[in-house]
């Protein structure tokens, strides 16, 4: 998978979290890429757009 084009964000809770944190890139049609942002040119996971929204939705309930 390319992920040369993706733009990076990470949450802006972030920093709360002691340097525990992931990067998302949604902006690739198709995938959505996640990576370490301690090791951003580390390997990354991808997921169907439809497969995170649902793993979001899931995170969001149980907090």
């Amino acid at each position: 998978m390319d992920l040369s084009n993706a733009r990076w964000r990470k949450s802006t809770r972030s920093g709360a979290s002691g340097g525990n944190c992931v990067e998302v890139a949604d902006n690739l049609p198709g995938v959505v890429g996640v990576r370490d942002s301690k090791n951003p040119n580390g390997p990354a996971l991808t997921f169907a757009p439809s497969a995170w929204r649902a793993f979001v939705a899931q995170v969001a309930d149980r907090t």
